[in-house]
């Protein structure tokens, strides 16, 4: 089972919509919005002041092994999702669907990447224009997760 570590490798502040995954908008959308989409959570916890909606096993959403909802229990707004992946995806399948690595001098129009290192040395994408972090596997070619927060916060 994978745990809520990766909740901590990116510290994101809120504001601003976002990219949304499957109809849910970090900074949009509230905690209601989840249950009544997915249904009832495998398991649901408070880390760092924030409750956490994971949707995990027999539970885990179409498509995945796993998604977790950080949501403000004050605002009951969803601040950030972390979604683990089922299928394989490649480096070449996210920049064909999300952009290229940016270029160097000004900042493009369209959305593109920025190569991140985690704290552990693990490869990243950083796409701050959507509000989207792209985590890679220890062999830096398959995804391990993605996390859509809002755009204020990617950067």
């Amino acid at each position: 089972m994978r745990t809520l570590t990766l909740l901590a490798v990116l510290a994101f502040a809120v504001p601003a919509a976002a990219k949304p995954w499957q109809g849910i908008e970090p900074g949009v959308s509230k905690r209601e919005e989840i249950v009544k989409k997915f249904g009832e959570p495998s398991r649901t916890v408070t880390q760092d002041g924030k409750e956490i909606i994971a949707y995990l096993g027999k539970e885990a959403i179409k498509g995945t092994t796993q998604a977790q909802f950080k949501v403000d229990p004050g605002t009951q707004l969803v601040e950030r999702i972390d979604v683990f992946p089922g299928p394989v995806i490649d480096k070449d399948t996210i920049e064909n669907s999300y952009g290229p690595a940016c270029p160097s001098g000004p900042a493009p129009a369209n959305p593109c990447y920025l190569r991140k290192l985690t704290d552990d040395f693990r490869t990243y994408f950083l796409y701050p224009k959507l509000g989207l972090a792209i985590f890679f596997n220890e062999d830096n070619k398959t995804v391990q997760s993605f996390t859509f927060t809002t755009q204020k916060a990617a950067k």
